[in-house]
């Protein structure tokens, strides 16, 4: 594509554009030093201004102006106040259910209904046998719509066995005993079973949580400590015929 031929009518109409650019501006001040004019096309060029505003450091006035055929008069077209190379903008922006995190959760907040949830699958598949299907719910404590799926069981698995109450936590590390051998410890329903259970002990600072088998804390049921044996001092003995002699003055 040929190079477009610069415009002295348009390329000249810099105090145009500067007035264009403080009519949309807090204040004629906001307008700074005219940064250049450049052809955008034929007939239609850009002048730009910088931005002194403190809060857009890094942006300019870009205000495009043309003219018709022929004529000898430039026009404004658009007037707009767009970022530089070092502006400073905003974070992109994402959707509220991918913005929020774990932990974000406060009380009324409700998280978005995801339909195609990977860590969910459906609980179970009605037979049309009434009998049936209320069995399989007794039984099996289903009738929920969605159940972890092997995806979500593998993901809360590996987050909780490398969290705070897994056995890389400081607290097992230094503990004498595993929650397996804890009388506190009760056992995860399910397929989590073999790996995870509940801690019951409130002296433990797991009380409440999920653990798994080789957690362990300094409250174990069945650890015992060596009971320190008690100081003695001996009182002071008064010896009532000892003399003490003194030199008077």
């Amino acid at each position: 594509m040929p190079a477009v031929k610069p415009d002295k009518v348009l390329l000249d109409a810099v105090e145009l554009a500067r007035e264009a650019a403080i009519a949309i501006a807090p204040s004629a001040d906001s307008v700074g030093e005219h940064l250049g004019g450049e052809m955008l096309g034929e007939r239609l060029a850009m002048h730009s201004f910088a931005c002194t505003d403190k809060g857009y450091v890094g942006w300019h006035w870009a205000v495009s102006v043309a003219r018709v055929p022929r004529g000898k008069v430039a026009t404004i077209c658009e007037t707009n106040l767009l970022p530089g190379d070092a502006a400073v903008l905003s974070p992109e922006w994402l959707p509220y259910a991918d913005r929020l995190a774990p932990g974000d959760l406060r009380p009324g907040d409700v998280t978005p209904y995801v339909e195609a949830d990977p860590l969910l699958e459906a609980g179970y598949e009605a037979t049309g046998d009434e009998d049936v299907d209320q069995m399989a719910i007794f039984e099996l404590g289903l009738g929920r719509p969605r159940v972890l799926s092997a995806e979500g069981r593998d993901a809360a698995a590996t987050r909780w066995y490398d969290g705070e109450h897994g056995p890389g936590a400081s607290v097992a590390a230094q503990a004498s005993g595993a929650c397996s051998t804890c009388g506190y410890f009760l056992p995860m329903p399910g397929a989590l079973r073999a790996v995870f259970g509940v801690c019951a002990n409130e002296w433990s600072p797991s009380d409440g949580q999920v653990v798994s088998l080789d957690h362990g804390c300094g409250a174990h049921s069945e650890v015992d400590v060596a009971q320190p044996k008690p100081e003695q001092i001996d009182p002071p003995v008064l010896d009532d015929y000892a003399l003490e002699i003194t030199t008077g003055g």
